[in-house]
C-alpha cells in the first residue's frame, strides 16, 4: 500500500514538473539571442555560402565578370582545366606545401612542444611567444622583408654566405626556377610553425598527470614514457592536427602572391595564384571568371577527395589508439 502511494506521488510530480516551454512566449524570450546570431548568419551567407554557390554557377559560363553571365558553355571550362598542364603543375606545387608542412613542420613542432611543455624550462613562455610571432605577422610585410634579405644584389643572406665562403657567387633564391619553390616552402614552414606548435602544446595538456607519475614510479625513462604514455594519448588529437595543417598549407596563397606572384616562369605557381591570375590579373585584357571558377571547383573537389582518402587511415589509427 505504501509502495502504491509513493508511485502515485512520483507520477503526479512527474506530470506537474515544468518542462521546456515552447511556443511564441519562448521565441519572444530568446529573441535577443537570435538577433545576436544575425550578423554571423549574414557574414557566413555573404562571404562563404554565396561564393561557393556562385562559383559553381559561373563555372558553366564563358564570363568576364561584367554584367550577367549569358554565354553558357556547359562543361567546357572543366575540360579545359583538367587538360591544362599549368593547372596540374600548380596543383603539385600546392601539394608540395602540404607535404613540407606534414613531414617537416609537424615533427619539428612536436619536438619543440615536448621541450616547451616541461615546467623546469626557464623562459618557456618567452620562447613560445617568439616562435608564434611569425603567425600573427602580416604576410605582405614578411614578403617584403624576405625579398630584401634574399636579394642577390646586396641582401644580408648572400653577404653572409659570400663572407663565410659558403658560396662563390650570389644565390638568386627567389629568381631561380630551381631555388624559388624550396625557398618558399622553407618560409611557409617557418611562418606556420607557431600555430602547429600551439596545437601540439594543447594536445600535450590532455595527457593525465597520474599516468605520467605512474610511469615514473614504474621506472620508465623519458623515452619510454613518451612512447607508451604521451604519444598514444595524443594520437587522436594528432589526427585532427594533421587535417588542420593539411588544409591550411594546401591553400597557401598570400605568401606566394606577396613574394613571387607565382614566378619565375610559374615555378612557384600554386592553384590559388593560378585562379587569381585568370580572375583578377590586370594584365589580362578580358578576365576569365568562368574558367577561374571552374578551376576553383576542381581544386575544391580534389581537396575533398584527398581528405576523404585519409579517413580509413585515421579510423584505423583512432581504433588502435583507443584499444
Amino acid at each position: 500500500m505504501k509502495t502504491d502511494t509513493v508511485e502515485r506521488a512520483l507520477d503526479v510530480s512527474a506530470q506537474s514538473a515544468p518542462g521546456p516551454r515552447r511556443g511564441p512566449g519562448a521565441l519572444r524570450r530568446n529573441l535577443w539571442s537570435y538577433l545576436f546570431l544575425v550578423p554571423t548568419v549574414l557574414l557566413f551567407g555573404g562571404f562563404t555560402l554565396w561564393p561557393m554557390v556562385a562559383s559553381w554557377w559561373y563555372s558553366f559560363f564563358n564570363w568576364d565578370g561584367v554584367g550577367n553571365p549569358t554565354d553558357w558553355v556547359g562543361l567546357a571550362n572543366f575540360r579545359e582545366v583538367l587538360g591544362a598542364d599549368a593547372f596540374w603543375r600548380a596543383f603539385w606545387h600546392s601539394f608540395a606545401f602540404s607535404l613540407a608542412a606534414i613531414f617537416i613542420e609537424m615533427p619539428l613542432a612536436l619536438v619543440l612542444a615536448i621541450l616547451l611543455n616541461n615546467s623546469w624550462l626557464r623562459f618557456r613562455n618567452l620562447y613560445r611567444l617568439v616562435l608564434f610571432l611569425p603567425v600573427v605577422a602580416t604576410t605582405a610585410v614578411i614578403g617584403i622583408v624576405i625579398a630584401i634579405l634574399l636579394d642577390p644584389a646586396g641582401g644580408l643572406v648572400n653577404r653572409v654566405l659570400l663572407d663565410t665562403g659558403l658560396v662563390d657567387r650570389p644565390v638568386n633564391f627567389l629568381g631561380g626556377t630551381s631555388t624559388a619553390l624550396p625557398t618558399l616552402l622553407s618560409i611557409d614552414v617557418w611562418k606556420g610553425f607557431g600555430i602547429t606548435l600551439i596545437y601540439w602544446l594543447a594536445a600535450l595538456q590532455t595527457v593525465p598527470k597520474d599516468l605520467q607519475e605512474a610511469a615514473a614510479i614504474d621506472g620508465a625513462g623519458f623515452w619510454r614514457a613518451l612512447r607508451f604514455v604521451t604519444l598514444p594519448v595524443v594520437t587522436p588529437i594528432a589526427i585532427v592536427i594533421l587535417l588542420l595543417v593539411f588544409q591550411r598549407s594546401l591553400n597557401t596563397f598570400d605568401l606566394v602572391q606577396a613574394v613571387t606572384e607565382g614566378g619565375p616562369d610559374y615555378a612557384t605557381d600554386v592553384v590559388p595564384t593560378y585562379i587569381y591570375r585568370y580572375a583578377f590579373d590586370p594584365s589580362l585584357r578580358a578576365p576569365r571568371y568562368g574558367f577561374a571558377s571552374a578551376a576553383g571547383v576542381v581544386f575544391g573537389l580534389l581537396t575533398l577527395a584527398i581528405t576523404l582518402l585519409q579517413a580509413p587511415f585515421m579510423k584505423r589509427r583512432m581504433t588502435r589508439s583507443a584499444s
